[in-house]
């Protein structure tokens, strides 16, 4: 009986061209006791990017991932969609959405201004 009986060998760390079959009559296992895994491990295609970040804000990461029970990766990743995504919608925000605060803040001039019939008698003419 062999030393390595009822075992397969590792391609390229015991020196030899590939697992050797098992005494057993099983088929040799070609991940050589390693899980395979077929599919991507990110849905798509990641890049990688590095980030400067001060200590006390890495701090924060850290301290955010661990009570979420996600990776740094992961939570930048999700903070970074939502701040886009917000950004998006901030960019349809209409002249009336960023002045709406604002009638009847000029003084001397008639709070109905923009209401009422009378004053808008020949405007846009």
């Amino acid at each position: 009986m062999s030393a390595n009986s009822g075992a397969w060998e590792l391609s390229g760390v015991l020196g030899r061209s590939g697992p050797a079959a098992p005494e057993d009559g099983r088929t040799p296992n070609p991940t050589n006791g390693f899980a395979r895994h077929l599919a991507p491990y990110y849905p798509c295609s990641m890049r990688t990017i590095s980030v400067k970040l001060p200590d006390a804000l890495l701090r924060q990461l850290e301290s955010e991932a661990r009570r979420r029970r996600v990776t740094k990766s992961q939570l930048v990743r999700a903070s970074l969609e939502q701040a886009l995504a917000e950004g998006k919608e901030g960019a349809r925000v209409s002249c009336y959405d960023l002045a709406r605060d604002l009638p009847g803040k000029v003084k001397g001039l008639p709070k109905d201004l923009a209401t009422n019939p009378a004053y808008l008698k020949g405007f846009g003419q």
